[in-house]
């Protein structure tokens, strides 16, 4: 029968270890939470699992739930930060790798594209004129 461990938090067999698992972070909230239905269901009703490891397994979703949220939350955060730093380079001049290549100019604008995939995924960019420039690609900002 399968079991998360307590201190790694790694999906393993009774009686063997997985090869190549690094914890957690292999698993997501969903594949977990579908391990422990599973479980669940088809455990032996002679010997049921014991009450301390479902509640050991309640906290360990709820820890994986906390940290989703937290991830989350800084990733807006990130973005946030992105978005007011490059509102600041507005009328300014850079130097940077844009979609056609190096780009010099000043700055007029700033937009924040969201991934059609994960909708939590932004990335802010600034225009030079015609030019896009990724704000991870700014390799210069010249005073005003």
């Amino acid at each position: 029968m399968s079991r998360i461990d307590g201190s790694t938090g790694a999906a393993a067999s009774s009686g063997s270890s997985s090869p190549g698992g690094n914890g957690l972070s292999d698993i997501d909230m969903d594949s977990f939470l579908k391990l422990l239905i599973s479980e669940m269901q088809n455990q032996d009703p002679m010997n049921p699992m014991d009450n301390a490891q479902m509640i050991q397994q309640i906290s360990q979703i709820r820890e994986i739930g906390a940290t989703n949220q937290l991830t989350d939350s800084l990733s807006n955060l990130t973005s946030n930060q992105q978005m007011v730093t490059a509102s600041s380079l507005i009328g300014r001049e850079i130097t940077g790798l844009g979609s056609a290549g190096d780009v010099t100019g000043v700055v007029d604008r700033v937009t924040v594209e969201v991934d059609e995939d994960d909708k939590n995924l932004r990335t802010v960019k600034v225009h030079v004129g015609q030019q896009t420039i990724d704000m991870k690609n700014i390799r210069q900002i010249n005073s005003a």
